[in-house]
């Protein structure tokens, strides 16, 4: 059976909800609308049979947040992709489908 290879993009810094949301503590790091923060919850959605583990693509500046914050959920990513600057979605993407299938 084939598996959907989950991306779940942790970028952005979130400028919308500040001041809530800081540089060092983007709104993905934030627990909004329960105990867990976004990436928690989407992190825990990824989880299933139907699933592949997640290619995580994040800051290099958060890479210990996102590793800490994928464990405290359960979550064990097949890359963790890290841009030394973030480059909008597009670019997250290419390297997501680079790391999943590097032919594709």
């Amino acid at each position: 059976m084939t598996q959907i290879v989950p991306v779940i993009l942790s970028g952005g810094s979130g400028t919308r909800l500040w001041p809530l949301s800081r540089a060092e503590k983007p709104k993905q790091f934030l627990s909004l609308t329960a105990a867990e923060t976004m990436l928690q919850l989407t992190a825990a959605r990824t989880q299933g049979d139907g699933f592949a583990a997640p290619v995580v693509v994040a800051n290099a500046a958060h890479a210990d947040e996102v590793e800490a914050q994928l464990a405290a959920a359960g979550a064990t990513p097949q890359a963790l992709v890290l841009e030394p600057v973030g480059r909008n979605t597009a670019p997250a993407i290419a390297l997501a489908a680079l790391a999943t299938d590097p032919h594709a």
